[in-house]
């Protein structure tokens, strides 16, 4: 097995070098095209070997090692301008106008992957040297994979400080503890309608197979996961995920999931498991609120979302997802969803975590709501998930950890009220105009915690009553 570690460190500094580069999300996204496409053949490879019948959607001419061309298994291979002219001319026009007309699945994954992302580098000299040390991995090798997969997780983590792409990736201690709670079994449908890199689903399939007793059991695992996601780069870091977790055809849909009516997903849509983290603090495009009915309509991608995986449940079906703090509050709109979300669903738990959980992306405080569908909220429970002591902040090198959900988990099945888990009933929420955002009403004012926000709001507060101390004192002296 090679240093794979290795191999990727020395990939990160020839890309590095290149001036076509810009910032780690371009950095990311020529690294992952790459890696499809070598990953993708390596598969076609083994397929051939398993069924003489088949056939890879990729021409021979461009196909990562063949009898013609070899344009990248080679490693004395073209180079310089003639492989960048190849790169560019030749490669990218050909596979993003694959033949669909066979109804080849994986023709229809390479074609969406090149349609939606670029070659960004500019010295062929550099393409080749990378080429190159991709061909020291065998992604047949179970070794080599699975090894790859764990440092993939690494690099699609680089994400979350590249700008706006840190969107796209959720802290693994977060999708584990919520796959692991929600506890997908085989056979139900469990799905991800704003999959990003692909984080929820790789966790339901590792959970899965777990379960999974034959290769009848394991084949049903890829019948059952699906995601959806309308950007071009998470779209193929999420397919390549995936492909690394044993999935021959990833069932990720490219698209907006927003971008049709409510009314045209039906019972046949409908999943058994959803788990997401929808995107916030977002404005919808193209107008897709008018997908909704008129009293659930707003610019709030969150709270769309909220409607659409209500609507995509079956009955008895659950869901653990991440919203902000803006979700659980505000009135109108937002008031009006999380009604129907109360009176449509047991919304059991809601898991508060501190503000900097996706920093540097996002600082605004989120929170785990975990519900089932077909039986209304009657009491909620909220657990106040703190930071770790000594810790101020999460950030890049201190991110929140699987291992701090582990208290959580304990009280999960035998539930008591303290200092940071409470009750609330129903009643008391349809009298707060269905505000969920409860603090722990057994806690005491001075320990409780506050957003920045909260805090300068009360230091405004406090300036305001001292200058009119100031003024009145003024005045007793005159």
């Amino acid at each position: 097995m090679s240093n794979i570690g290795g191999v990727i460190k020395s990939i990160q500094t020839i890309m590095w070098q290149d001036t076509g580069l810009n910032g780690d999300a371009q950095r990311i996204e020529q690294l992952g095209w790459m890696l499809f496409l070598k990953i993708f053949s390596d598969k076609d490879k083994e397929l051939e070997l398993l069924d003489e019948k088949y056939t890879s959607p990729i021409p021979d001419e461009f196909h990562w090692v063949k009898e013609k061309g070899n344009w990248a298994g080679d490693d004395e291979g073209m180079t310089g301008d003639e492989l960048l002219n190849f790169v560019d001319r030749e490669l990218f026009p050909a596979l993003r106008n694959l033949d669909l007309s066979t109804g080849n699945q994986r023709a229809i994954i390479v074609r969406e992957v090149f349609e939606g992302n670029n070659n960004y580098m500019k010295s062929g000299i550099n393409i080749r040297k990378v080429l190159n040390k991709l061909n020291e991995i065998d992604f047949n090798i179970a070794k080599d994979r699975h090894a790859f997969g764990e440092l993939y997780e690494t690099i699609l983590k680089e994400l979350q400080s590249a700008g706006k792409s840190g969107e796209f990736y959720t802290p693994r201690a977060i999708t584990q503890f919520i796959t692991e709670t929600i506890n997908p079994q085989l056979g139900e449908k469990v799905l991800d309608p704003a999959c990003g890199t692909g984080g929820y689903l790789t966790c339901a399939i590792e959970h899965l197979k777990k379960q999974a007793k034959n290769v009848k059991e394991r084949k049903s695992i890829e019948d059952n996961i699906a995601g959806w996601e309308y950007k071009p780069l998470p779209y193929l870091l999420a397919t390549t995920n995936l492909i690394l977790h044993d999935i021959e055809i990833p069932n990720i849909k490219f698209g907006d999931a927003l971008d049709q009516p409510l009314s045209n997903f039906t019972e046949k849509h409908r999943v058994n498991v959803i788990l997401a983290n929808p995107p916030f603090g977002g404005i919808v495009a193209n107008n897709n609120e008018t997908n909704f009915p008129q009293t659930y309509r707003t610019k709030e991608s969150a709270d769309l979302f909220l409607i659409l995986m209500i609507h995509l449940l079956k009955q008895d079906g659950r869901a653990g997802i991440v919203l902000p703090d803006g979700s659980l509050t505000g009135d109108g709109v937002k008031q009006r969803i999380r009604q129907r979300l109360l009176e449509e669903c047991n919304l059991h738990t809601i898991v508060r975590l501190p503000n900097s959980v996706f920093q540097p992306y996002a600082t605004v405080a989120t929170n785990l709501l975990f519900f089932d569908k077909g039986k209304p909220t009657k009491d909620i429970w909220y657990y106040e998930h703190r930071m770790p002591e000594g810790y101020k902040a999460y950030n890049k090198t201190r991110p929140i950890q699987a291992k701090e959900f582990e208290p959580i988990t304990k009280w999960w099945n035998k539930r008591k009220e303290s200092d940071i888990a409470w009750k609330v009933n129903i009643k008391t929420i349809i009298e707060r105009g269905y505000d969920l955002d409860i603090k722990n009403p057994t806690k005491k004012e001075e320990e409780q915690e506050h957003s920045s926000i909260e805090l300068i709001e009360m230091l405004k507060g406090s300036f305001k009553k001292s200058n009119h101390l100031l003024d009145q004192l003024i005045k007793e002296i005159k």
